[in-house]
């Protein structure tokens, strides 16, 4: 990886130092701006692993721990139910 100044960084790819300040503090920016800067520091190959495998179901990328709980249901007892007019 390149190590840039904001101000580099801004005039090689046309995004403001905003915009990298907030890229840097975790802040949300415009994926077109984030891959301008991966290219510009050379980690375009990296722009791979910010796309899911779309050959893979959405609950493959969802974390599996055994304690995590399981839904509970209520079991209903069967009861004598009656309608109004029956004895």
């Amino acid at each position: 990886m390149k190590e840039m100044s904001q101000q580099d960084l801004e005039d090689k790819t046309g995004v403001s130092k905003r915009s990298i300040s907030r890229l840097e503090q975790g802040e949300s920016v415009q994926v077109d701006n984030l891959f301008k800067i991966l290219l510009a520091l050379e980690l375009g190959d990296n722009i791979e692993l910010l796309v899911p495998d779309q050959t893979k179901r959405p609950s493959f990328y969802l974390e599996k721990t055994a304690d995590k709980p399981k839904r509970v249901r209520k079991k209903i007892e069967k009861s004598e139910f009656k309608w109004g007019d029956e004895q």
